[in-house]
């Protein structure tokens, strides 16, 4: 099939024809859903799905790439072409997608000297062999070798960071000597100096937004960009903060907006379709005044919701696509089965830092160092260095903690410093969290354990290395630490005799389920920490909200076996069980 822009209109083997995409992110759904998600997505009316790539989780390690499980990306864009749907690529390397990093590995941010997003010769040489390893998995899903991958982004909100056009022709060449054959695209707000800094020759320009169509559409004309009217991301809704409240939209006003894309005949990626879910570690942050992580959820006021099912805004958005493209409406798949399993009593608990050996890896390192440079991606990291003489009575001091720093002295909690806290005019000018300690003497140690919450993945804040850059007292820097990595990718290694006094503690617990229907794990009680289920990493929870429930997809349970359920608890608990319920809590 060729499909192309012609006179300013987009045409699939000469027939004009527009593009109503969804936006589903196969990485945030489990794959025993995407079935259904995608058959949900052409039910409505929609005849192309939209999917950003996570190159952090396809290539976790430099040269080490997985294609596999939920991350099997041929899979999903073959099931969307069986169903007969357009598929829209946005293969990075920089996604944002409120994901850890904007997409971007970990491991890059090892290197002190790299600059991303831009014209460097050792990003860009990663860059390439993450592209060619992509096309390898899906240049023959090409219209034009008969698949149904129709586009492909470059880059992604590029004027809203940058202008490097050096930059941007590169990675247009790379996605071309790798294999693209489609139309190229990118996609910016309609400010002048977005779409400015932004375009490059050779990519469509395509507009972002979530209100005003006929008002953005505009914008983009004044520009003098002569291709079709097409909203890469009409945002239909937002996403969560930790300690805000959640965000809702009514969707009669998304409806007026579908609307007037409808009846102009221009072209829209509804951004989210179906949002899923951030499972394990991989939510993002954002950084304006100051640092905002994402919850776990990423519902987004989606038309369908967070567990797949259908919303008022879907059947309202599927009434309105059917009437005006003259189609008849799919017979709709089931909704999702809830279920209620009740109490789930924690039976065992160990210690994090009495398994300290069990699940942690060592290093030694004159200062502390970001958790990046020890070749970790996620989790907790712990750096405790001995005190060479009696030092008495003055300040120990945090500097720079990524995200939710704790300093113990002598392996007794002293001091948490938050960054979502960060403020006043001493921080402001030292950089530092401090805290008034007595008496420290000659063997004494200090240590500090920092939980790393999401990278930022928007701005100019996205250099965002985990861990601590400094313990001093008063002004003098301490040295020589030993640090430990967390990873908390194996707990199968936790020794749940050691059972620890003091927290961060893991809790573990059995319930039986009788069907694979999905479910909700509430954390009454608790205060921050992960859950894990059968081994997989639901995601954190926080009891400042909004989120109040975890969502636990029916696919990781077992039937024939009890389930296994752990919790890392990081600061305290009055609860001594967790409750799995059949109703959802985004929170207020």
């Amino acid at each position: 099939m060729i499909f192309e822009v012609k006179d300013g209109a987009f045409c699939a083997d000469g027939k004009k024809t527009a593009i109503y995409s969804g936006a589903m992110h196969y990485f945030r759904i489990l794959p025993e859903y995407w079935q259904d998600r995608l058959a949900k997505l052409k039910a409505c009316g929609f005849n192309a799905v939209e999917t950003y790539m996570c190159w952090d989780l396809h290539e976790p390690e430099k040269g080490r790439f997985d294609f596999s499980g939920r991350l099997d990306i041929r899979r999903y864009i073959e099931l969307a072409g069986e169903l007969g749907l357009y598929v829209i690529l946005r293969p990075g390397p920089y996604i944002c997608a409120e994901w850890d990093a904007g997409g971007f590995p970990a491991w890059l941010l090892a290197d002190e000297n790299i600059r991303l997003r831009c014209n460097d010769a050792t990003y860009l040489s990663h860059v390439r062999d993450y592209i060619a390893r992509v096309m390898e998995e899906v240049g023959d899903l090409q219209c034009t070798e008969g698949g149904p991958i129709v586009a492909m982004q470059v880059e992604n909100e590029y004027g809203s960071y940058g202008n490097d056009k050096t930059y941007l022709a590169a990675l247009r060449d790379i996605l071309k000597e790798c294999g693209a054959k489609v139309m190229l695209f990118t996609s910016d707000g309609t400010c002048p100096y977005m779409l400015a800094g932004g375009s490059t020759p050779g990519a469509m320009v395509t507009v972002n937004f979530g209100s005003n169509v006929a008002g953005n559409f505009a914008a983009l004309k004044e520009e003098g960009k002569d291709f079709p009217e097409m909203c890469t991301e009409f945002w239909c809704g937002w996403f969560d903060h930790f300690g805000e409240r959640h965000h809702t939209r009514g969707y009669k006003s998304v409806l007026k907006e579908v609307e007037a894309f409808l009846d102009r005949g221009a072209s829209f990626n509804f951004y989210m379709f179906h949002g899923g879910t951030n499972f394990g570690f991989t939510a993002g942050a954002n950084h304006a005044a100051r640092y905002q992580p994402t919850v776990t959820s990423y519902d987004y006021c989606a038309l369908l919701n967070e567990y797949g099912g259908y919303t008022p805004a879907y059947h309202a958005i599927r009434e309105l696509m059917c009437a005006k493209r003259g189609i008849k409406p799919d017979v709709l798949p089931p909704e999702p089965v809830l279920q209620n399993i009740g109490e789930v009593k924690l039976t065992a608990s160990c210690g994090l830092f009495e398994n300290e050996d069990a699940i942690g890896v060592k290093h030694r390192s004159g200062v502390p160092l970001p958790m990046e440079k020890y070749g970790q991606a996620f989790g907790l990291i712990l750096y405790r260095t001995v005190l060479p003489g009696d030092y008495g009575t003055g300040f120990l001091s945090v500097k720079s903690p990524r995200d939710i720093a704790t300093l113990y002295i002598n392996g007794e909690k002293r001091k948490t410093f938050r960054r979502t806290d960060e403020g006043g005019l001493r921080f402001k000018l030292t950089g530092k969290h401090s805290f008034l300690a007595t008496g420290l003497k000659k063997g004494d140690e200090i240590s500090v354990l920092v939980d790393a919450m999401g990278r930022v993945n928007y701005g100019e804040h996205i250099y965002d290395r985990k861990g601590i850059s400094a313990v001093m007292f008063n002004n003098q820097t301490l040295m020589d630490f030993e640090v430990t990595s967390f990873p908390l990718d194996d707990l199968d290694r936790l020794d749940w005799s050691r059972v620890g006094a003091k927290y961060p503690k893991f809790f573990k617990g059995e319930f039986a389920a009788k069907s694979n229907a999905d479910c909700f794990v509430r954390f009454d009680g608790f205060t921050k920490g992960y859950i894990w289920v059968n081994g997989f990493n639901l995601g954190r929870f926080w009891n400042i909200g909004p989120q109040r429930a975890l969502y636990l997809p029916g696919a990781l349970l077992r039937t024939d076996a009890p389930n296994e359920i752990v919790v890392l608890e990081l600061v305290g608990t009055v609860a001594s069980s967790l409750r799995i319920t059949n109703v959802p809590d985004l929170g207020r």
